[in-house]
């Protein structure tokens, strides 16, 4: 077997969304592998208080960073609960998202931040990772999604890398590529649990149908971002920052097995691919170790068994989100960080009941059409692009109401 990377006892991890699955995935990385680095701290939303603890006393965090301040009374309890029952010194708590982006920003040059919050709300953190000088382990699409221009101008060479099967996958295929050797990428989509099926039988699907994913378990959100392809639109529109490519060279295909995780296509005609089982540990593990390799990290394909890999195109008919990311990205103006949050507020209007499947892609495509939304110029910073945000929830709002009363 491969030799394990040699220890960085200095190193310093901070894991943004501790509690979410990737977060959790990458503590057991972190935990099997311990050369790879020192937990120092760890943010979570507060919603599950009882494994923010016994995460933050396992693992000897300094810090734990409580995102939403209204349940950091009940993380605070369920710590000292926890830290009297073991006797392990419990962290110091903070709490509110300030509290989150100066955890992030409070690491140096040879250490890893790993941004797992779900959300555009993990852009601050993503800028404030940056700007330390962190290597940034980004498996919050949304701030390259939201803030693309702000993350990129803020980042050196080869800081951020990516914790995402698909653009973990390019990255890999690309090493030792020359960008002016790319003809373009394909990003590979499994096609969620509704592959198939037409528009008008997506008319009644349920919360609990959107979230019976055929080979992922993920977070709600993303789960439902997958079943309506907005997540393969949020990844087509990343792949555009991280690789500096006009969305035109950034393909989806659907393979079902979630086998082949993404492809490059060369200009002399040659495909690189990289495939793997589906396993985020594959992801978490490139990213974290990069560029060394952690050995046994997950199960490698079998090619002593029969099997078969298929591709197809996307049905855009049924599916439209993909073609309504690249028009918001030729747009500009902020318009994909109004995408991105007319998603959230239509995906949470889906789950309480007052917006049906089909809607959440309405919803987003007139918040996208109004002329109220307003613009966002890279030269306004961070502030501009979350005037946009706020504009597109109001925006978001009003249409979910108006359809929610008719």
């Amino acid at each position: 077997m491969t030799a394990a990377p040699a220890p960085r006892p200095g190193r310093r991890v901070v894991v943004l969304g501790s509690t979410g699955s990737i977060g959790t995935q990458t503590l057991d990385v972190l935990r099997r592998y311990p050369e790879v680095g020192r937990v120092a701290g760890l943010a979570v939303s507060g919603s599950r208080p009882a494994l923010a603890a016994q995460q933050a006393l396992e693992h000897r965090a300094d810090v734990l960073a409580v995102a939403d301040e209204r349940r950091a009374e009940a993380v605070a309890a369920a710590v000292h609960e926890a830290a009297a029952a073991t006797r392990v010194t419990a962290p110091r708590l903070t709490a509110g998202e300030d509290a989150v982006a100066e955890l992030a920003g409070s690491l140096g040059a040879d250490d890893v931040v790993l941004n797992a919050v779900t959300g555009s709300i993990g852009l601050r953190p993503t800028l404030a990772a940056l700007e330390s000088g962190a290597r940034l382990a980004l498996a919050n699409k949304e701030s390259l999604v939201a803030g693309g221009a702000l993350v990129t101008q803020a980042a050196r060479p080869g800081q951020i890398l990516p914790v995402d099967s698909e653009h973990t996958a390019i990255a890999q295929a690309l090493a030792g590529v020359r960008h002016d050797q790319i003809d373009h990428l394909v990003v590979t989509a499994s096609g969620g649990p509704f592959r198939g099926r037409t528009r008008d039988q997506l008319a009644h699907v349920t919360p609990e149908q959107a979230l019976a994913h055929p080979t992922w378990q993920m977070g709600r959100v993303i789960t439902t971002n997958s079943a309506t392809l907005v997540n393969k639109a949020l990844e087509v529109i990343e792949a555009c920052w991280l690789f500096d490519l006009p969305e035109e060279r950034v393909e989806v295909v659907v393979h079902p097995q979630s086998i082949v995780h993404s492809m490059a296509t060369l200009v002399d005609g040659s495909t690189i691919a990289q495939a793997s089982p589906p396993d985020m540990r594959h992801a978490i593990g490139w990213a974290l170790a990069h560029p060394e390799k952690l050995p046994g990290l997950a199960r490698p394909l079998d090619f002593s068994r029969a099997q078969s890999w298929t591709f197809e195109p996307v049905d855009e008919q049924t599916f439209g989100a993909i073609a309504l990311a690249r028009a918001a990205h030729r747009r500009g103006d902020g318009a994909m960080a109004a995408y991105n949050a007319a998603n959230e507020e239509a995906v949470e209007a889906f789950f309480s009941g007052r917006l049906d499947f089909l809607g959440i892609l309405d919803v987003i495509a007139g918040v996208l059409a109004d002329p109220a939304l307003p613009t966002a110029r890279p030269t306004g910073g961070i502030e501009a692009v979350l005037a946009v945000e706020a504009a597109a929830r109001r925006l978001a709002h009003g249409l979910i109401d108006a359809r929610d009363r008719a």
